[in-house]
């Protein structure tokens, strides 16, 4: 009996790229990123930065991927840079040094700016460019025994391709104190001066909220998310103006003629779910 070739699937999901300093599991709309070099506190090189930019870049241009996690494994988050690859840059020429400090700036920025929603995981320690990452995210929760430490000056160093993030998160005025002194700080005052959101209780509590976030967030319409990002982006810190005021105008009216919208308002309308809210989350949204 003769066989049928088979052929793949053009509509399959194509096999995750294998990657060294990292691990990315998809599930349910999902991504967790999860930065996989514990024996080294998840200390990143140039190995990780760019395993972690391309991941980015895939998860950016898979529309199935509705949102992602940033998380670390075993006892860290992230330590920051990992000093045995600071080292070696020490020796390094000044232009190949900012080569590389523009690769992780380039990281940071594609954090930053991914349209869909990201939330920072953030368990253990927390140092440097880890508070970097956690600045970068959309949403940040740690757990209560997380530590916190801008510590580069301690190294003679200073915080720079995080520093625009990091601002951004907790003020100048916080910012001049934890860059100056390095010291570390615990959950609760990350809590208070911006850097996370929240602050979960234990270890299983953290993962029931980032859980519960992840539901809410699967909720919204993923073009009404990737323009609201945009939305702050263009108008924090800027004066209520006639700009912006017609800036503003414009983008509602945008969305409001979009398919998105009319699908989300006649959803709302007849009591049902969004066609975009994958089934695993629909009843929860009822």
């Amino acid at each position: 009996m003769t066989r049928k070739a088979t052929h793949p699937d053009p509509l399959a999901a194509p096999p995750p790229p294998a990657y060294a300093t990292i691990g990315v599991d998809e599930r349910d709309g999902i991504a967790r990123l999860t930065l996989a070099r514990p024996e080294r506190h998840n200390a990143f090189d140039e190995k990780m930065i760019a395993e972690l930019t391309q991941a980015l870049s895939l998860i950016e241009s898979t529309p199935r991927i509705r949102a992602v996690v940033l998380q670390g494994s075993g006892e860290s988050f992230c330590a920051g840079a990992d000093l045995a690859w600071m080292e070696r840059m020490a020796g390094f020429s000044y232009e190949e040094n900012v080569g590389d400090a523009r690769a992780l700036a380039h990281l940071l920025q594609a954090l930053a700016a991914l349209p869909k929603p990201t939330i920072a995981r953030v368990h253990g320690p927390a140092y440097g460019g880890g508070v970097g990452l956690v600045a970068c995210c959309d949403i940040a929760v740690a757990a209560v025994g997380a530590t916190f430490a801008l510590s580069e000056a301690k190294l003679g160093l200073i915080p720079a391709t995080i520093g625009p993030y990091v601002i951004e998160a907790i003020g100048a005025r916080a910012a001049r104190r934890y860059f100056l002194t390095a010291e570390r700080f615990d959950a609760a005052e990350a809590r208070r001066i911006g850097l996370v959101h929240e602050v979960a209780p234990s270890p299983e509590a953290l993962d029931e909220r980032v859980n519960q976030l992840l539901g809410q967030l699967m909720l919204a319409g993923p073009h009404a998310q990737a323009a609201s990002k945009a939305l702050v982006r263009a108008v924090a810190h800027r004066p209520i103006d006639e700009r912006v005021i017609a800036d503003t105008a414009e983008r509602i009216a945008a969305i409001r003629a979009s398919d998105e919208a009319r699908e989300g308002i006649a959803a709302f309308l007849t009591r049902r779910s969004p066609a975009w809210v994958p089934d695993a989350f629909a009843k929860k949204g009822k």
